[in-house]
Order: C-alpha cells, then sequence, then structure tokens
C-alpha cells in the first residue's frame, strides 16, 4: 500500500524542534498565510518550502523586520520565482533597519553616557552609595 505522505516533510512537532518555536508560533505563521503546511486531516506536514520560509522568518524577525517586510520578500520569490527580486528587497529592507538600528544605539549610547554622568553626580554629593565601575 502506497503512502500519500512525501517522504520529505516534517511534522509540527519536528518543526519546533528544529526551529526551536512553538506550534502556536507556526499556527500564527500558517493563519497570516507565511507558512502553507500540506494538511492531512489534524496534520499539518511542513515541506522543504515551509522550512526555508521559517528560516527566513526567524531572521527577518531577529533584525527586526516587520511580519509585512517579511510577507513582501517571501511573496516576491512566489511571484517572480527566483531570488533576484527578492534579494534586492531584502538589501533595501536591511539597508533601512540597519539605519534605524544605528540611529537606535546612537540614541542608546547619549542616554547611558548622560544617565552614568547624573549619577557619578549623585555620588559626589552622597546621594547614592559608592559601586563599583
Amino acid at each position: 500500500m502506497k503512502s500519500d505522505i512525501p517522504t520529505d516533510v516534517l511534522t509540527i512537532r519536528q518543526m519546533c524542534d528544529a526551529f526551536d518555536v512553538t506550534p502556536r508560533t507556526l499556527r500564527f505563521y500558517e493563519a497570516k498565510e507565511l507558512l502553507t503546511p500540506i494538511r492531512m486531516g489534524t496534520r499539518r506536514l511542513f515541506t522543504r518550502r515551509d522550512r526555508a520560509r521559517l528560516a527566513l522568518i526567524m531572521r527577518g524577525k531577529r533584525f527586526g523586520f516587520s511580519l509585512e517586510d517579511i510577507r513582501q520578500t517571501l511573496d516576491l520569490y512566489d511571484r517572480d520565482g527566483g531570488l533576484t527580486a527578492q534579494r534586492q528587497k531584502a538589501c533595501e529592507l536591511a539597508l533601512k533597519r540597519l539605519a534605524e538600528m544605528e540611529a537606535q544605539r546612537a540614541e542608546l549610547e547619549l542616554a547611558i553616557a548622560e544617565l552614568k554622568a547624573e549619577l557619578k553626580d549623585a555620588e559626589a554629593k552622597g546621594l547614592v552609595p559608592n559601586r563599583a565601575a
């Protein structure tokens, strides 16, 4: 008896283990149409395409991209059938995100310097105990 289940698929548990995510996360991405596992009754079977898409989703989230940015990038591959447009869009988003992150870092460095100066002033006035630098 031949099985209709492809051999190169992962179950939801295997996907969770492989990507260190929860079943809820996978169902959320499926509901947002970022992943499209094969449905066999109540079972979800994730293809190589789903695994590649999840890897890109996780990477995008780690870099702070919105789900909409990630969707647009993933959709370019599906629509154009290639990586060129997808890579160009990813580079555009990456440059924009990098500029945002560098601006945030500059703001954070300024806030840290100001807070250290305030604490140093408070220590000099005996308002806070001396702390290890």
